[in-house]
Formats: C-alpha cells, structure tokens, sequence
C-alpha cells in the first residue's frame, strides 16, 4: 500500500508542475505575438524600400546607357567636324593657290594691256 500511495503522489506531484494554464501561455506568447508583427512591419517597410532603390538603380543604369550612346554621338560628331575641317582647310588652301595664279594672270594681263597702249599709240605717232 505504501507503494502505491507513492506512486500516486509521485504522480500528482508530476502532474501538478507540468500543466500550464491557458492564460499563462496567453502571457508568454503575447509579448512575442507583438514583437513578430512590429517585425513584419519592418521588413515590409524595408522590401518596400528596396524595390524603390532596385527602381532607381535600374533607372541609373538606363541613364548611364544613354550617356554612353551620347558620348559615342559625340565623338563620332567630333570626328565628322574634324574631317569636315581638314577638307575645309584644303579647300582654303586650293582658293588661296587659285586666287593667286588669278592675281598672276589679272598682272600679266594688265602688263599686256599696258604694253598693247603703247604700241598702239605708238604706231598712232609714226
């Protein structure tokens, strides 16, 4: 009998410290409950945030893109501008060569008019 009444206080015994209440589980897990939700708030707050910075990286991106393409104009502007340039100053060059063989020609020809109005009146004397 004595084993028994044992046994059977060793039970209740085990029985009484093992069981919780459900108030007291309601205590413990509301602090947590609060705590997961001001998380999920967070985290919600910062994917916001960072699908807002994808946006924009992706918009710098897109900006950079377009420089190159602007630059690469512009150097392929430059070049043309260069060329055009180069032709210009040898079209110079030939008007220059040209306008100087028109002055030669324009002299000698105002040397042979000189030289035909003495000879005309030249022979208008004799």
């Amino acid at each position: 009998m004595k084993k028994v009444s044992l046994l059977i206080i060793s039970l209740l015994l085990m029985l009484s410290f093992g069981c919780a209440t459900r108030e007291y589980v309601r205590q413990q897990i509301d602090p947590l409950i609060d705590r997961i939700s001001k998380l999920e708030a967070r985290v919600t707050a910062l994917e916001s945030r960072m699908s807002v910075l994808e946006g924009k990286v992706a918009e710098i991106d897109t900006v950079k893109k377009q420089a190159n393409e602007a630059k690469a104009l512009a150097q392929e502007a430059m070049k043309t501008v260069k060329d055009c340039c180069d032709k210009a100053e040898a079209a110079l060059k030939k008007a220059e060569v040209i306008a100087d063989r028109a002055e030669a020609a324009a002299e000698k020809a105002e040397n042979a008019a000189k030289k035909s109005k003495k000879a005309f009146e030249l022979q208008q004397k004799k």
